[in-house]
């Protein structure tokens, strides 16, 4: 009887702290802050803008991507530096994605970004490309800090500016 009461009680403790070390690591889990993105186009002529917003690391490779605007994967090639990268790593992006935005628009998405790269080197890039029209690899890039996470930021290509704010 002691025995089998001994055998219950170690996997009882087996379970509970396996329970608890579950907890302990979701608790640790990366935190992040959402944010309104407002991207306002310049005024061009032509198809809609196929735009990728990615984390980039301080050494100047992408991360992670954060939104992409455009939902037709068969154009995605054409955004060449984040498409190495993607077709790389295979993120999902299905939950992450809008419509194109074509010239003289305005779009408001909300996109997420952790906290633990906040001051840390980490830069927000914006990649844009337009069918049979240039394409711009970094048309709005700038360092994620606390002061640019809620300012306004000038386009290179077809993006006029963007504009980030803590939701």
């Amino acid at each position: 009887m002691k025995l089998k009461f001994m055998k219950s009680f170690k996997y009882l403790c087996l379970v509970t702290c396996l329970s608890l070390m579950a907890f302990s690591s979701l608790n640790k889990s990366e935190s992040s802050q959402k944010y309104k993105c407002m991207i306002q186009m310049k005024n061009y002529e032509g198809e809609g803008a196929y735009i990728v917003i990615s984390l980039v690391n301080p050494k100047g490779e992408y991360e992670k991507t954060v939104y992409v605007q455009g939902d037709d994967e068969k154009w995605y090639q054409d955004i060449t530096e984040w498409w190495n990268f993607q077709s790389k790593v295979d993120e999902n992006i299905d939950a992450i994605t809008g419509a194109t935005i074509s010239g003289g628009n305005r779009t408001i998405s909300i996109i997420e970004i952790p906290d633990d790269k906040l001051n840390k080197g980490y830069k927000i890039r914006f990649e844009t490309s337009v069918e049979q029209q240039k394409h711009y690899i970094d048309d709005v890039e700038f360092g994620l800090t606390t002061e640019t996470v809620n300012s306004k930021v000038e386009g290179k290509g077809f993006i006029r500016y963007i504009r980030i704010l803590p939701q």
